[in-house]
């Protein structure tokens, strides 16, 4: 493969990852038009359309799709070798690309690699906010972030949290209109803010348990979101209940802003774990993270 294959590869693959020619073109430091130049050219050589444009969004063809299998493991392991090289250096160095869904990223992550970075000025941490179960090698991320049941068994895991415990929880103007739910049932009477999630496109499942029994709840209401720090924001302006991490919203029940209800219904879910493809060798930048966000108990 000459280097002209490999940037056009590479070039495709970030448009095939971002599903737009213009943050892809961002990333690369080039013009749009000079990528969609790149991509024109890769489909007039391979005979294929790789990508189906209409003014509002791009994504993969069919023949794109199987490129993305074919190519995708190679080009990752080629960016593990790249970073590997960097050992070579008196300094630890590289690009640490990290997919995580948002309250990992905020809660979990985010403090982490706050202390971490001013450390190692030359490693870079790369952070992509997702819901669904992307795969991780395909996708070209050095890990992953997800609770401890949805890791596949072949993975490396590494916990990263505690356990995080769910909490109901609504404004104190939204309980003037309306009564304190006593047990979980009586959401059903309620205004509750719905999380759509992208991995079936069904709302998160509202779960209690109490003397080891679980409860799954349908809630409804007038909002839905794909995002916690939406659905928390809806809450504390008196929309309806919102049903998120107790980490999550800790301060704002500790002000006042909030209130929590069915506080002995609480639901815990398993802790994060980060993980990722069994390497022979980790680039020391990474390993310096995985060590820097491994959960401790002092």
């Amino acid at each position: 493969m000459n280097g002209s294959n490999l940037k056009d590869l590479t070039a495709f693959l970030l448009v095939a990852e971002e599903s737009s020619f213009t943050r892809a073109a961002a990333r690369l430091g080039i013009s749009q038009s000079a990528l969609s130049q790149v991509i024109r050219g890769l489909e007039t050589r391979l005979g294929l359309q790789l990508f189906a444009r209409t003014t509002r969004s791009v994504s993969v063809t069919p023949a794109g799709e199987r490129l993305l299998e074919l190519i995708g493991p190679a080009m990752g392991e080629i960016d593990s070798g790249l970073e590997e090289i960097t050992q070579l250096r008196d300094k630890p160095a590289g690009t640490i690309r990290l997919n995580a869904d948002e309250y990992a990223v905020q809660q979990v992550l985010q403090p982490a690699i706050t202390r971490f970075l001013p450390t190692y000025p030359d490693i870079r941490v790369e952070l992509h906010i997702d819901y669904g179960l992307t795969d991780i090698i395909s996708g070209r991320y050095d890990a992953g972030v997800r609770r401890g049941g949805l890791v596949a068994k072949d993975m490396v895991a590494v916990q990263i949290s505690s356990a995080h415990p769910m909490s109901v929880v609504g404004a104190p103007a939204y309980f003037i209109r309306k009564p304190i739910p006593k047990r979980p049932s009586d959401l059903t009477e309620h205004l509750c803010i719905n999380l759509r999630l992208p991995t079936h496109g069904e709302h998160f499942a509202w779960v209690f348990t109490k003397a080891g029994k679980e409860q799954r709840i349908k809630v409804d209401g007038q909002l839905v979101s794909n995002s916690i720090a939406s659905a928390r924001d809806a809450a504390l302006s008196g929309l309806g209940l919102a049903y998120l991490p107790h980490a999550y919203v800790r301060d704002h029940l500790s002000s006042g802003q909030l209130t929590e209800v069915l506080s002995g219904w609480r639901k815990t879910f398993e802790p994060y774990y980060l993980y990722y493809p069994r390497r022979r060798h980790a680039s020391p930048a990474f390993s310096l993270l995985v060590d820097a966000l491994r959960w401790r108990i002092d």
